[in-house]
């Protein structure tokens, strides 16, 4: 999969003309897997390549910070599903402020026409663009005559009678509720990323951990959970894992993922592994010293093993 990164980075026009969508595709979930199916339907019945458009940071990062939810993937893992579908380009839009002040049509000429070729667009009818957010669907329709394209509305797809969205699924996830979380998903909750070197606090503790930078503003998880983690050489290794501002000796950092695997010992620094989430086991708390912290995590250590037992991989 090809990746655009800008208008700036843009082509030129394709001579096969595009097949194109947009939107944030957080998590791309089955509700997006059905839309990105449908598109690459149409384009081989066409002969267009497919398109997926969307943003870095996220809108509602640019515009909230403080109140933007949690993201459910990180650009790369993102990067990753959607090649994993067969889309053929990924152009990703640096969203600010001049984005945000291009009216609706000079959006659809520059963006669609003029960078992607678009020559067919299908998009939900809430998504809107442009200055003010005065693009919709209906804009878009009223210029496809004029600017020769075919332009479709993405219908929403229902999972027990209610809608799938990332929403939903980020509710699932604060409730550790894992099962329904892939459910929604169409494959197993996890975070991936590589294992810097921290302040090696839990190997003076007694408690070893891969520490793994989220790169989120804010996690969609919180708390101590039993996982399986893959990647440097493991499979569904069991283990235990911490999300959070680890409180009790916070120094000011983002949220992290600190994982403990169970009778592992080798140096993994600079390895990129994937962490799945099986149960909760508590919330995170912060602890009066250190010696408190050190017999919880004993109890989280023991809490986990109790359960990869009972659920071997």
């Amino acid at each position: 999969m090809k990746l655009i990164r800008g208008q700036h980075n843009f082509s030129g026009s394709s001579p096969t003309g595009s097949a194109v969508t947009i939107g944030s595709f957080d998590g791309v979930h089955r509700g997006h897997r059905e839309v990105l199916a449908h598109l690459k339907r149409e384009a081989d019945l066409r002969g267009l390549s497919t398109t997926v458009v969307t943003f870095e940071p996220l809108p509602g990062e640019f515009l909230f910070p403080d109140k933007a939810p949690p993201r459910l993937m990180t650009f790369r893992e993102k990067f990753r599903a959607l090649e994993s579908l067969g889309i053929d380009n990924l152009m990703c839009l640096k969203f600010n402020d001049a984005l945000r002040a291009m009216s609706p049509r000079e959006f659809v000429e520059r963006i669609f026409i003029d960078g992607l070729s678009a020559r067919y667009i299908a998009f939900g009818d809430d998504f809107r663009f442009g200055k003010q957010r005065a693009g919709d669907f209906a804009f878009t329709q009223r210029l496809a005559d004029e600017l020769g394209y075919e332009v479709v509305p993405t219908s929403t797809f229902d999972l027990d009678g209610e809608r799938v969205s990332s929403t939903r699924i980020r509710s699932a996830l604060l409730d550790a509720h894992f099962v329904q979380a892939a459910h929604l998903l169409g494959r197993p909750f996890k975070l991936s990323g590589k294992v810097l070197k921290g302040k090696q606090l839990g190997r003076q503790i007694g408690a070893p951990t891969a520490n793994i930078a989220l790169k989120r503003v804010k996690s969609p998880l919180h708390g101590v959970y039993a996982v399986r983690v893959s990647g440097a050489g493991l499979k569904n290794a069991p283990g235990v894992a911490n999300v959070g501002v680890r409180p009790t000796v916070n120094d000011g950092m983002l949220a992290n993922l600190e994982v403990h695997l169970f009778d592992f010992a080798r140096d993994i620094y600079g390895e990129r592994l994937e962490v799945e989430f099986m149960t909760k086991l508590r919330d995170e708390k912060k602890f009066d010293s250190l010696d408190a912290l050190k017999a919880a995590i004993a109890s989280d250590q023991e809490a986990a093993q109790v359960w990869h037992r009972a659920h071997p991989a």
